[in-house]
């Protein structure tokens, strides 16, 4: 078995799920232009905990987080990219780019199927994602609440659904 599935292998384990069924696909998840620093330490304890295969950022760095208890740099892999040609020149092949973002064409994440293989891409609180970004995006999800939500609480209440909704499959 290969190091990109143990962190899945876990979440199934740790979920009550059987580790007899096989899973197919993987996903990633990351921040275009993350305004504050804990925010990518949450995400990424999060990433760890729904077995995400990766994380990345685009236009920033990480610093260590305090927000990061389970060190999940260990097990799940950051990728930075300068800007937004440079992820999508390093996106794995047919895969789809999923953005996630409050605007008027996206489905709603409760009428979403989440696809086998899939990145995730999140926008700042403040500024949301790009224009280009959301031009670039395959679908775009948003999640139903009143006000925006933290980018962390946003992509991990996406990876849970994925979560759930996979498994059913």
């Amino acid at each position: 078995m290969c190091v990109w599935c143990l962190p899945y292998i876990w979440c199934r384990r740790e979920l009550g799920r059987s580790e007899s069924k096989v899973s197919r696909g993987y996903f990633g998840i990351g921040i275009e232009n993350q305004k504050t620093p804990s925010n990518l330490g949450m995400l990424w304890r999060s990433a760890f905990n729904f077995g995400a295969a990766f994380l990345f950022t685009i236009h920033r760095r990480y610093p260590p987080q305090v927000s990061d208890t389970v060190k999940a740099w260990r097990h799940v892999p950051l990728h930075n990219y300068e800007d937004l040609a440079a992820f999508l020149a390093s996106c794995p092949l047919d895969c789809y780019l999923i953005g996630i973002e409050l605007h008027e064409h996206a489905t709603p994440l409760q009428r979403f199927t989440h696809p086998e293989r899939a990145v995730y891409l999140l926008g700042s609180e403040d500024r949301g994602l790009s224009d280009e970004a959301l031009k670039e995006c395959d679908r775009v999800v948003q999640i139903e609440s009143r006000m925006c939500l933290n980018v962390a609480v946003a992509g991990s209440i996406v990876m849970w659904h994925r979560i759930q909704q996979r498994h059913k499959q």
